[in-house]
């Protein structure tokens, strides 16, 4: 059961790798869930445990809470704080929304119990969401959003690369070409030119001013 558990964390991380352009290190929001270091790697099949990151909102509101969330307070004051833009503070579900936004610029994992919030999240195309189950913690499995999503992405990739494609092959057999002379996005081989030998100077003889012993004195 642990195996095909893994597995399928091992897919779930690959699918937003290869969709989403998600890259080790792998970044953490923690909105509550805070996940061991060993457990995290083993999670995301890291090579090193991935860096954990909250706000500035979501520490206010643990403060708020007092002492029933006293241990989670100061573990989120050990994490490292993403800037986020409120000037006052906000809710924490509001503000960890607003930090991945509509395309999740920063690829943040977001670790978080509350429901509420992963049911928002599923909508977002490329947030995948850790939670805790009993002793264990699971990547949520891509929505069917997000896999529509990544689906019509690469469909839009395809399509802009067979148009340029075919812009090149339109360009080639018109013989349009640059202004060197090159049809586009052909590379031309470079022409040597010939090598003329040079012919070799011939030095004149040399005259000698000296005056041979043959000669009288003066």
């Amino acid at each position: 059961m642990r195996v095909k558990r893994r597995s399928r964390h091992r897919k779930v991380v690959k699918f937003y790798s290869t969709c989403f352009g998600f890259r080790e290190p792998h970044k953490v929001l923690v909105h509550g869930l805070l996940p061991a270091d060993d457990a995290l790697r083993e999670l995301l099949s890291a090579t090193r445990p991935p860096p954990l990151f909250t706000s500035k909102c979501v520490q206010a509101q643990l403060r708020r809470l007092g002492k029933s969330h006293s241990q989670a307070f100061d573990a989120a004051q050990l994490l490292a704080t993403d800037s986020c833009e409120h000037e006052k503070v906000v809710s924490a579900v509001d503000c960890i929304l607003s930090l991945v936004g509509d395309k999740n610029p920063q690829h943040y994992f977001v670790a978080t119990q509350d429901s509420g919030l992963r049911a928002k999240l599923r909508e977002v195309p490329c947030v995948p969401v850790i939670y805790g189950v009993k002793n264990s913690l699971v990547i949520e499995q891509p929505s069917v959003q997000q896999r529509k999503f990544a689906q019509l992405d690469e469909e839009k990739r395809i399509h802009m690369e067979k148009s340029e494609f075919k812009k090149r092959l339109k360009a080639s057999s018109e013989g349009k070409t640059s202004v060197d002379g090159n049809i586009p996005g052909v590379v031309a081989e470079k022409r040597s030119e010939p090598i003329i030998p040079q012919e070799k100077e011939t030095k004149a003889p040399t005259i000698s001013c000296s005056k041979s012993g043959s000669e009288g004195r003066w």
